[in-house]
Formats: structure tokens, sequence, C-alpha cells
């Protein structure tokens, strides 16, 4: 009986080895290019509604043993507008905003991309922050040509942020010194491992105001902007707005649901059937104007996350709300 089991093993093996019994099929597809769903409506004419949604980083997605990775927010967009702008029948793009902001660099990039996008295909943009626009959320909006805010967003936060760690009190308890060889002076500037001189803040402050600056210049640049100069900088103390605070302030256009905007947009078109549509990863799943792309980014912020889960993240100058 013994032989006999050991034989069919014996044949189970060879069966096996002999590729009869193989599939090679991967476990996941790889990441195709952006495809279109209509979530209502209906015509010739297209709105197209694009996610800012999470923290707005430059970094991709990476995935894990039973997910795979995604593009980056930057990517995502980029890919989005491109697809946009070779479709002749899209008339219109609403960006929607859910987001408490993010590096300098990346809310710039995707500001820049949405003003030059407006600017080639000459269809109107608008924003319309759902329940968070802050900081560098805001900053994406102000490409837009108008900015709504549902009733009960957050939006604001005008401003730079640089955080850093100093764990040299942490260190020097545990008795571990720290010991950098350096060609300048300030070539370890804002290390971790000691506090920063008085003037080695000073210079650090001088790049954060000229961020500052250059925020403050998106906001005066914004279509429709009635703001002076001297009023931002005095709404530009880094407080957070609620939506009606934020009409009042004229830093938004008004208050009101997606519903609101896209009517809006249809009848400054001046037309009254349009499909409203998304771009979407084969794979994922809409089923309405108020499904969500899936965040780019941790939709919660922390030193940690953002830098992908390092121990010792590196500082990063941010246009950020962080609570």
């Amino acid at each position: 009986m013994g032989g006999m089991w050991r034989l069919v093993q014996f044949l189970a093996v060879m069966a096996l080895l002999s590729g009869c019994a193989f599939v090679n099929a991967p476990l996941f597809t790889p990441p195709g290019p952006l495809a279109e769903q209509v979530l209502e409506g209906e015509g010739r004419k297209k709105i197209l509604l694009v996610d800012v949604s999470g923290i707005i980083s430059e970094r991709e997605r990476q995935g894990g043993i039973l997910s795979r990775g995604t593009p980056s927010m930057i990517d995502r967009i980029r890919e989005t507008l491109r697809k946009a702008e070779d479709d002749d029948a899209v008339a219109g793009v609403i960006v929607r905003i859910n987001s408490p902001g993010g590096t300098v660099t990346a809310s710039d990039i995707i500001r820049h991309d949405i003003v030059g996008f407006r600017e080639r295909k000459k269809v109107p943009v608008y924003a319309c922050i759902m329940g968070v626009g802050a900081s560098g959320g805001y900053y994406v909006a102000t490409a837009a040509d108008r900015i709504v805010a549902h009733p009960t967003a957050i939006t604001g936060s005008i401003g730079v942020l640089l955080m850093k760690f100093n764990l040299e009190g942490l260190l020097a308890k545990v008795g571990v010194h720290e010991q950098t060889i350096k060609s300048g002076e300030k070539k370890d500037i804002l290390s971790p491992f000691r506090a920063a001189t008085p003037e080695e803040q000073k210079l650090v402050q001088e790049i954060i105001n000229q961020l500052n600056i250059r925020f403050l210049d998106a906001v005066m640049a914004r279509p429709h902007n009635t703001l002076a100069r001297s009023e931002l900088e005095h709404l530009a103390d880094g407080r957070i707005y609620s939506a009606g605070q934020a009409v009042s302030a004229r830093l938004i256009d008004r208050t009101g649901y997606l519903d609101d905007v896209i009517a809006e947009m249809k009848k400054g078109l001046g037309i009254e059937q349009a499909k409203i549509i998304t771009y979407y990863r084969p794979g994922s799943y809409k089923g309405s104007i108020y499904a969500e792309t899936p965040a780019d980014s941790a939709s919660t912020f922390t030193l940690l996350n953002l830098a992908g889960g390092e121990l010792l993240p590196e500082s990063q100058f941010m246009y950020l709300w962080q609570p």
C-alpha cells in the first residue's frame, strides 16, 4: 500500500514538471491608461470632474503584497488634463478639492498645469471645495475661473509651514552622540540632531517668506479677484475660514453644492444637457458625482506617513493646514 502511494505521488510530481498543470497568471494586471466613465447626464458635451483629494504630494503611492502602486497625484492630474485636452467634447472642467494641502512643489505644479490647460483649451474651469480646501488645496483652487465651497467646507490657511524633529535631547538621554563632518558651516542646516542657530533660522525664514509671497501672488492672480494686496496680507496669517467667512473675505466666490456648480457651468456654457464624466483606472468604480478618486496619499497627515514611513523624515516646505 505504501509503495502504491509513493507511485501516485511520483506520477503527480512528473505531471506538474511536464508543464501540463502550470498556469502562469499574474496576481495583478499592470495599471492601464485612464478610461472614461459617465456618472450622469446625457448629450454630446461633457463636463469633466477632476479630484484633488488627500495630501498633495509628488510621491507615488507604493503597493503592498496584495495591492499595486498608483501614480502620484501630479502624474494622474497631468494625464487627466492631457486626455481632456484631446477631447473636443469636453466643454468644461470641475476640480473637486478635498485636501488640507501638501508640499509647496506639488501644489505649485498642479496649479501650473491647471492654469496652462485652461489657457490652451479655452474652456471654463471651476473649483468646488468639498470638506476641506485649505492651504495647498486653496492654492490649487486659485487656478480656477470660479471657486465654490460647500456650505460646511473649511478653507484658507494661507501660508507656509516647515517642521522638523529635534532629537538632540532624546539622544543625549540614551547616550548617543551625533557627529557630522561637513564642508561648510551650514551644510547640515535643519538637521534633526541639533537645534538650528539663530542665523540658520533667519535663512530658512527668508525662504519661507519668498514662498509665502508666491502664495499671495497666486491668490491675487486668480480670475475675478477683488482683493487689494494689503487686504489679502491681513487675511493671510494662516488662519482657516468657514465657507461663509471665506465668501465675506472674498477669498472664494460663493457657497454651493456640487450640483449647483454643475448647473452653473451648464448655464455659462449655454447648454441644457451634458454628460458628467470622470476618468478612472480600470478596476475602480464610481457610482455618482460624489464618489471620490482614491486619495493619492494618506488622507490624514503625519510627518511619518508623508515621508513614506521613514523613521527620520526629511523636512519639507509645505502649503499645509496642520490641525
